[in-house]
Order: structure tokens, then C-alpha cells, then sequence
């Protein structure tokens, strides 16, 4: 039950950060769930290095929104055609 709550979790995360960040990213409803997962743990890794989190503690919504925000910047950058 928790791995479907994350994925749901990842999911609201992931399209608010496409809201969030301007212009288009051309992914699905899947890799948008991943987006939001991946930023919770950006964000996790991150405030753990920055000492904001201690070991084993988890980024909140807002961080993972930023998180995920940030994966968005880099894969924009990255990704020009």
C-alpha cells in the first residue's frame, strides 16, 4: 500500500512541478509519477548534505516539489533540440 501511495504522491508532485516550471516537456503520466518520486528524493538527499534532514527523514511535499522543479531545470537544459 505505501509503493501505491508514493506513486500517487509522485504523481500530484510531478504535475504540479510541470505546472510550476515554464515550458513544454513532452512526458507521460508515468514519467511524470517518476518525476515527482525522484524529486522526493533529490530533495531528501539534498536537505540530508545540507543538514536541513537527518538520516532516514524524508522531504516534504513542498521539498519534493522543489526537487522535482530542479529535475525539470536540468533535464530543460539538457534536453535542448
Amino acid at each position: 500500500m505505501s509503493i501505491l501511495w508514493a506513486v500517487l504522491v509522485g504523481l500530484v508532485v510531478g504535475v504540479l512541478a510541470k505546472f510550476l516550471h515554464p515550458g513544454k516537456e513532452n512526458l507521460g503520466l508515468v514519467m511524470t509519477a517518476l518525476l515527482g518520486i525522484a524529486g522526493s528524493m533529490v530533495a531528501s538527499f539534498g536537505g540530508q548534505l545540507l543538514g536541513i534532514y537527518h538520516a532516514g527523514q524524508g522531504a516534504g511535499f513542498i521539498g519534493a516539489v522543489v526537487g522535482a522543479v530542479l529535475i525539470l531545470f536540468v533535464y530543460s537544459r539538457f534536453n535542448k533540440r
